[in-house]
């Protein structure tokens, strides 16, 4: 399409932090042109763009910042700048989707509350997310989209300590590890060793004291063979720089 029409087309340009959110065709120029629509919002546009909303700070257009909700007139040129970081935490914490179980327990031997279901769809975590008060952490655009969501994050990193980088990196949060279950996300706490006494090898009766156990599942921990490893996540866990796109296990997770 060239003349007139071209002139109409916005221009949505992206910050370079975010151009590797466009099809491979675009990036080099970091910019999509979109054709004009009257109706269009600037936030319309960004996410024709391929750019979820969560991600983007400001937005200025023609030289001015401008809400997602205004409409950008023809010929105009979008400057979208990425979100700001680090960001609140909201007060329910996490919820990730069925592809993040790795860093989701990564997130809980931190001690941060995270929640997650491999049965859910888009809709039912969309709704668990709003009804709970939580950021929802996922890979995939197309439901960072969906207009009923309040708040989510695209996370970055094809492995899951590159994941977790970017989640330390995005957010202010506050940690507390060992202080969660691996697997279910409750509060652990100090259990008596009679309490548990029946759940443990002999080796493990004779050696350790202390037994931090799960409110919610009833889990039982202790500090063992893999002490040493954990220590090691939990000391790496600092905020770093923003990661480029592309835990414990069960009962005696912290030893056995």
């Amino acid at each position: 399409m060239t003349g007139p029409a071209m002139r109409r087309d916005v221009v949505v340009r992206l910050d370079p932090e975010l151009r590797w959110l466009l099809a491979p065709r675009s990036r080099s120029a970091g910019e999509r042109r979109l054709p004009f629509d009257p109706d269009a919002t600037v936030g319309h546009l960004v996410q024709a763009a391929g750019v979820p909303l969560t991600e983007v700070g400001p937005v200025v257009v023609d030289g001015v910042e401008a809400t997602s909700a205004a409409r950008p007139g023809p010929g105009a040129v979008l400057e979208v700048r990425p979100v700001g970081r680090p960001q609140p935490v909201p007060t329910g914490g996490f919820l990730l989707d069925v592809g993040l179980g790795g860093l989701t327990r990564r997130l809980r031997l931190l001690g941060l509350d995270a929640a997650w279901r491999n049965d859910a769809d888009d809709p039912e975590l969309v709704a668990q997310a709003a009804a709970e008060d939580r950021v929802l952490l996922t890979q995939d655009r197309g439901l960072l989209m969906r207009r009923a969501l309040p708040r989510g994050a695209l996370v970055r990193g094809s492995g899951t300590a590159d994941q977790l980088a970017d989640v330390l990196q995005r957010f202010a949060v506050v940690l507390a590890p060992l202080t969660r279950c691996t697997t279910c996300n409750g509060e652990l706490r100090p259990a008596p060793k009679a309490e548990v006494a029946d759940l443990l090898e002999p080796g493990t009766r004779r050696t350790v004291e202390e037994f931090p156990r799960c409110t919610r599942c009833g889990q039982v921990y202790w500090r063992g063979a893999h002490a040493a490893r954990m220590d090691e996540l939990v000391a790496g866990a600092v905020p770093t720089a923003p990661v480029t796109p592309a835990g414990p296990t069960r009962r005696g997770a912290h030893g056995r």
